[in-house]
């Protein structure tokens, strides 16, 4: 009997020094489980930061210029590819998926530029290409002299359809 209850003893001992020990295990492994998450969000942040630091350093706010296109067009266009330059130098030649071209006549903008320039006068001239009326090859182009101050220069290209001409039209705007 003395055996037998010793026995026992050493059982339930067993099975809970077993069980003490499955739920440290459990609980370490839970603890470095949100230690792990935890570090996985602040290694999140700190690269978001260092992103908009890096915007910051590359194009400061003085000398910033971004340039933008948007279409409110449909039947009068299709757009295909697009120039850009600035003070006579092509900072951007791109061609359009077929999703992209969806995306903007969605209502979507794209930032086709954005760059440093200096205080003072600089020519924009920008060429899109695509189809027009009746299918034919259409080419728009646009040209607007601005002057860069302190503040970062917005410009917004837009490509509309002009419903009285039946053709469509470049629109220029630039944000104060």
């Amino acid at each position: 009997m003395k055996k037998f209850i010793t026995a026992a003893v050493v059982l339930v001992l067993g099975i809970s020094l077993y069980s003490f020990a499955q739920a440290a295990k459990n609980s370490e492994f839970k603890s470095l489980d949100s230690r792990v998450q935890n570090l996985k969000h602040e290694v999140l942040q700190l690269n978001q930061e260092l992103f908009t630091l890096e915007e910051e350093l590359l194009f400061p706010a003085n000398t910033q210029v971004a340039v933008f296109l948007s279409l409110d067009v449909g039947k009068f266009f299709k757009l295909d590819s697009v120039q850009l330059k600035i003070d006579k130098k092509v900072v951007t030649n791109y061609l359009y998926t077929k999703r992209e071209i969806e995306s903007l006549e969605k209502g979507g903008v794209q930032r086709l530029y954005v760059g440093n320039f200096r205080s003072g006068k600089h020519e924009l001239v920008a060429f899109v290409r695509g189809k027009g009326p009746k299918g034919r090859d259409y080419r728009l182009g646009t040209n607007i002299n601005f002057t860069k101050k302190a503040d970062p220069k917005y410009i917004e290209l837009r490509i509309l359809d002009v419903q009285g001409k039946k053709q469509p039209k470049f629109d220029v705007k630039v944000w104060q």
